[in-house]
């Protein structure tokens, strides 16, 4: 009778700190240790999505294959036996979709493609909603028989390989719910803020709007980027295009009247990304748990990288020390006194002995030799994947559906160089920009 009554005196009291903890995760507050409770409730489904993708990135055996192929055509060849093959088959690409409808419209849908001539690829699964389906689907045009496929090129394999990515990202995008989905939004803005660059910089060297458009990331497409060429300054880009977009809350420290050049384009670029990394990290803070602690790892890392690079880029330049001081990110492994060495630094060797002061990015500097910095976005890119690849070993995160999205970009990267290498007839180049995964 004692010994119960000393278990319900201390079983008790855990259990109403239990249910508090409980009642504070379900208010937002971050909740250190107690992921795996709740988790899978709305998270583990796409969780295991993603780690069956990351299953389906391409191993050094891959690679190594793909170096000794001879022409594009062989490269086509060898990705048409892994998850790109759907993508890669014989025909033109008709349309790709990804969207919500019911089970009677989606035979109809399926039915008018199969009639017009077209190869329907279709897979469906029962969405939230009651007799929903998410429709995904790919339509392809058939070659008339007798003619010849048409010329392949690195650009092809690059947008389809694109494609692949796209699909995946919508599909664990229709799935999430608060707050993995606006992880997944935050995760899209990078490359939102690469074609706003991309549109303003192809117009003002007068480049046709449209050429540059079928050039944008599809994951940092919006509605209204076709209207960028009209802005003059920064602060009509603001006002015509981007007030209603996720990127307006970015553009408060560059909006000013001063025109459009190639400086000063780069620099909001620089401040876009520097706007855009705190507050998703700030984001991620808040999330707390495992996501807080290995999200920071690879931001913070992302954020130190894009030091460096502005400090090289900006060598030689008119960006005084405190124009480079301003495009820093406030937070990483190098910040404050990091940036304050690399805001002085005047060459590739000062640059190396700010960074060789922290040991993480020590073992990348050793890898280059001393005024040299061609190679170290490649070292930059491995140890970058080497993070990216830890994430996978915890479980109960978001981080592993932003260390998929970076893995399957590298990826694309590679696939690219290898590409090019082959049809520029290069290939003892092969080797020097391939990063490998596995």
């Amino acid at each position: 009778m004692r010994s119960l009554i000393e278990l319900t005196c201390y079983v008790l009291p855990e259990i109403r700190s239990f249910d508090r903890r409980i009642h504070r995760e379900e208010e937002g507050e971050a909740m250190y240790g107690f992921e795996a409770l709740t988790f899978n409730i709305h998270g583990g489904y796409l969780e295991a999505i993603v780690r069956g993708y990351r299953s389906g990135l391409l191993t050094a055996a891959d690679y190594n294959n793909l170096c000794q192929c001879e022409t594009l055509d062989d490269i086509k060849m060898h990705l048409s036996a892994t998850e790109y093959g759907t993508y890669l088959q014989n025909g033109a690409l008709i349309s790709h979709s990804s969207s919500r409808c019911g089970s009677d419209s989606v035979s109809r849908i399926c039915a008018d493609l199969r009639d017009s001539g077209r190869h329907v690829l279709v897979s469906y699964i029962p969405d939230q909603k009651p007799d929903s389906f998410l429709c995904r689907g790919i339509a392809y045009q058939p070659m008339e028989k007798g003619a010849k496929p048409s010329p392949l090129h690195t650009t092809t394999i690059v947008e389809k390989c694109t494609l692949k990515l796209l699909d995946e990202y919508k599909h664990m995008l229709c799935q999430a719910t608060e707050p993995l989905s606006t992880f997944l939004e935050y995760i899209t803005y990078g490359y939102m803020i690469d074609n706003v660059v991309l549109i303003v910089t192809g117009t003002l060297h007068e480049r046709d709007v449209q050429e540059l458009l079928e050039k944008c990331h599809p994951l940092g497409m919006f509605d209204s980027i076709a209207t960028l060429a009209v802005a003059q300054n920064m602060r009509e880009l603001y006002r015509l295009v981007l007030v209603d977009t996720p990127l307006a809350s970015y553009f408060s420290e560059c909006i000013t009247s001063e025109d459009l050049d190639d400086m000063n384009i780069e620099i909001m670029r620089n401040t876009l990304y520097k706007a855009y990394l705190e507050d998703f990290y700030n984001f991620c803070q808040k999330l707390g748990g495992a996501t807080a602690e290995i999200m920071s790892d690879l931001l913070a890392f992302e954020a130190d990288r894009r030091a460096v690079n502005i400090t090289i880029n900006s060598i030689g330049t008119e960006l005084t020390r405190d124009d480079r001081w301003k495009l820093y990110s406030n937070f990483g492994l190098l910040y404050p006194y990091g940036h304050e060495e690399l805001a002085v630094c005047e060459d590739i060797d000062q640059v190396r002995g700010a960074m060789e002061k922290y040991p993480p990015y020590q073992s990348i500097f050793a890898k280059i030799s001393y005024g040299e910095s061609q190679m170290l976005d490649k070292a930059f890119y491995e140890e970058e994947v080497k993070r990216l690849c830890l994430a996978f070993e915890q479980q109960f995160h978001y981080a592993v559906f932003f260390a998929y999205m970076r893995l399957k970009e590298q990826e694309i990267r590679n696939l690219m160089w290898i590409s090019e290498c082959v049809a520029q007839n290069q290939k003892t180049r092969i080797h020097d920009s391939v990063v490998f995964i596995f």
